[in-house]
């Protein structure tokens, strides 16, 4: 679910911001981007298809990193990390429940599509389905590096976000209908909260 990769993507924000404290609102800002940007595919497109391009992302990954690494230059170092979340969210999808209505039912095998593999990926079910406890659970456990190293800004942001994974988890299996629809906007609530939290 959405606040997961929130929680993931401010975590890594929070391992980069200790090697490279003077980018850290970049650093934040982009993080949160790359992190929900995939997801935004369940508007325009097919889910964990459009815009899950796992190759693009970890090329970005590599490039903007080596570029990071190079010239210490807080733009790049922001755009490293916007990579590197976008691609971990392909990872956490890959690791969690397929994409489908009732995941928790495992009718597909869709994890996310994979293009220089020519096609679906068949997911782990390491999180049984977005919404399920062990989720929740997940979400909270990534929570903890951003509420120990990051601001305030950024620490609003999580509480929000995991305010609103529980209210999903709670309702997730008695309104299969929010499969699709709920995740990518809050996405859209929290990234909005964190620009206006920034501007403060």
């Amino acid at each position: 679910m959405a606040p997961t990769h929130v929680a993931m993507s401010l975590a890594l924000a929070a391992a980069v911001a200790v090697v490279a404290p003077a980018a850290a609102p970049l650093v934040v800002a982009a993080a949160l981007v790359g992190g929900v940007f995939p997801d935004l595919d369940m508007v325009v497109g097919v889910h964990r298809k459009t815009l899950h391009q796992v190759e693009a992302f970890v090329a970005g990954s590599v490039g903007a990193g080596a570029g990071a690494v190079l010239t210490g230059d807080p733009l790049v170092a922001a755009a490293a990390t916007g990579f590197v979340a976008a691609a971990l969210h392909c990872a956490a999808d890959y690791l969690g429940g397929s994409s489908e209505a009732r995941p928790w039912e495992a009718r597909t095998d869709r994890g996310v599509y994979v293009r220089s593999l020519g096609g679906w990926v068949e997911p782990r079910r390491l999180a049984a389905y977005d919404g399920s406890p062990g989720d929740l659970a997940l979400a909270a456990a990534l929570s903890v590096p951003g509420f120990l190293t990051l601001g305030d800004g950024p620490r609003g942001v999580l509480l929000a976000s995991l305010a609103v994974g529980v209210a999903y988890t709670l309702v997730r299996k008695r309104v299969p209908q929010l499969s699709g629809g709920a995740p990518a906007v809050t996405a859209a609530v929290v990234a909005l909260y964190s620009v206006l939290v920034r501007r403060r």
